[in-house]
């Protein structure tokens, strides 16, 4: 409690800094920069978490300078579905984005591809980011199950950087780092080439030289070893302690360790660069570990995230808050420190807002959800308070684990498989086989952190039980979220009915006594220009014609097909 409101007294002081300027000084506030370090595929195996495997001086740097979150958590144990709530501050299952992916896996699922829609009024941070004054960039992974428009983000690519905006502009910056990702325990190990590219500094030519493709990794001989292969490794007792997976976890450690740096080679550049002190910076994984029973599921080990944000000049730094944070809560948090309206369709948390802070605001749940992955739909929700994990299974008839061909390319999964099939697994290691599962699970995770003991059934947890059970309904209620609906139904709501995605209408450009108008009929759409192809961007007024020779105008609205992109010559 002291922590909190010793932070509470800190963030308040912090924003009248930030936002109180003399009129001499400037005609509107100062903002912030705001980056986010955003690494894959990561449970909490870090020094400031207690995990002493390895040193990263960085991320430790940044901890000792910063806040360390002890209970954050992402909406989904697997990737897209947590970075559309990133993207929007949206539970995934509220706008049909909690499918693994929406676009992919058609022809084994008989579905068609599609897109998850938010409602009309609802636009990504980014774009918010953009109307409140932000250059906003993103390096380079998206995958929020819907095309972001064009213009949303000022630069969206492999060399986007804060170094490429305007002078003086504050940036919106996420910068993400694929090498912790599960395909990097994978054989042939090696390290993503692409990845490389966090050390050149947005530097567009010496980028554009790397392999572009993810799937291009370094050579056994040129793949940087900073880990002893004779490491002793703490292995969870789910999973076996054997050769096959200690080397996993050599792998998981060594590319931690290689995240690390890249992750020092981006703060440098933000020192050289004179702003790291000007700069609040998020750090956090995208969600739980790469590990068999850790990515894709709503255990702790999937969804809980190692989060540090550091703020300018290192105020704060070392402390520890341990109040419950959501992803769902990093959008309108974001806005809040921009000092920027939070609009009504983000359903989390400003937990960094000094109003929030001020009114004593914490959240008492988090929630999550798993439906289809990749090829195979096991449909759960789950609630958790800071001891006791709730989690719902609405196809309990179904085996825990499904024999997801991604992840059965990990040699740990194979070894799993293995010893499974000749009866030589532990009790422990055999739950996640077992060929039904309880319809609802209850976890002490204070006492069972791996989540191995259910207590749904013990009468001595029972008033816990019903509180969580009743806690997750009335978040599917004020979510609208139907668990029990089909992904069909699911897609023919989203398009209304129709047997195709919905398409965005062309936008209607006028011009007038040299000012360009730009309107679209599609409800909610965004309109994006390029004028003399000097790179998209989003059309927030009436444009004065001046010299301009030819101008490209596209209008899309999230999860609709984008227009047509009109091309006028303004030459005449």
């Amino acid at each position: 409690m002291l922590r909190f409101i010793m932070l509470k007294s800190f963030l308040v002081g912090l924003f009248f800094c930030v936002w109180s300027v003399s009129a001499e000084e400037a005609d509107t506030p100062q903002k912030p920069n705001i980056l986010w370090l955003v690494v894959e595929d990561m449970s909490p195996i870090l020094e400031m978490y207690g995990d002493t495997t390895v040193k990263t001086p960085n991320i430790s740097s940044l901890a000792s300078d910063g806040v360390v979150f002890t209970n954050a958590y992402s909406t989904s144990g697997v990737c897209a579905p947590s970075r559309a709530t990133l993207a929007m501050g949206m539970y995934p299952t509220s706008f049909g984005a909690n499918n693994m992916r929406t676009g992919s896996h058609t022809q084994e699922t008989g579905l068609p591809k599609y897109e998850a829609i938010p409602p009309a009024n609802a636009k990504m941070l980014s774009h918010y980011m953009q109307l409140g004054g932000y250059y906003t960039t993103n390096n380079y992974k998206t995958d929020y199950q819907f095309v972001p428009p064009k213009g949303v983000w000022n630069d969206n690519s492999k060399s986007a950087h804060w170094r490429h905006r305007p002078d003086g502009m504050p940036f919106f910056s996420v910068m993400n780092f694929t090498t912790t990702h599960e395909s990097g325990l994978f054989e042939p190990y090696g390290i993503r080439e692409i990845e490389f590219r966090h050390y050149l500094g947005g530097d567009k030519d010496a980028i554009a030289a790397l392999p572009q493709h993810h799937s291009v990794k370094t050579s056994p001989k040129d793949t940087p070893v900073h880990l002893n292969r004779d490491t002793a490794f703490n292995i969870p007792p789910y999973l076996p302690d054997t050769e096959t997976v200690r080397r996993d976890f050599w792998k998981m450690y060594n590319n931690l360790i290689e995240t690390d740096r890249q992750i020092g080679a981006v703060l440098q550049q933000l020192k050289d660069d004179g702003l790291y002190d000007d700069t609040i910076i998020f750090f956090y994984a995208d969600h739980g570990g790469p590990l068999p029973r850790q990515k894709r599921l709503v255990y702790d080990s999937g969804i809980k995230v190692p989060l540090i944000i550091r703020f300018p000049h290192g105020q704060f730094g070392g402390t520890r808050d341990e109040r419950l944070v959501s992803f769902v809560d990093f959008a309108p948090s974001t806005l809040a420190l921009a000092n920027l309206p939070i609009p009504e369709t983000m359903q989390g948390v400003p937990f960094l807002s000094d109003k929030s802070l001020a009114d004593g605001k914490q959240r008492q749940y988090i929630f999550a959800g798993s439906d289809r992955l990749d090829a195979f739909t096991d449909t759960k929700r789950a609630v958790r308070d800071k001891r006791f994990k709730y989690i719902r299974n609405y196809r309990p008839e179904q085996t825990y684990y499904l024999p997801i061909a991604y992840r059965e390319k990990i040699p740990t999964m194979q070894e799993l498989l293995a010893l499974q099939s000749k009866n030589q697994l532990t009790p422990a290691q055999q739950q996640w086989f077992r060929e039904q599962k309880d319809s609802e699970e209850l976890f002490d995770t204070q006492n069972d952190p791996h989540e191995l003991h259910n207590l749904a059934s013990d009468v001595a947890f029972a008033e816990d039980l019903t509180r969580l059970r009743r806690a997750l309904t009335q978040w599917q209620v004020q979510t609208n979220e139907n668990p029990e609906q089909s992904e069909s139904t699911l897609i023919s709501q989203l398009w209304e009915g129709s047997e195709q995605q919905p398409a965005t209408q062309s936008p209607i450009v006028s011009i007038k006594e040299d000012i360009i108008v730009i309107t679209n009929q599609t409800e909610g759409a965004v309109i994006a220009v390029n004028i003399d192809n000097a790179g998209w961007q989003l059309y927030q007024s009436p444009i004065r014609r001046n010299d301009m020779h030819n101008i490209q105008v596209v209008a899309h609205r999230l999860g609709f097909k984008p227009s047509e992109v009109g091309d006028y010559n303004l030459k005449n």
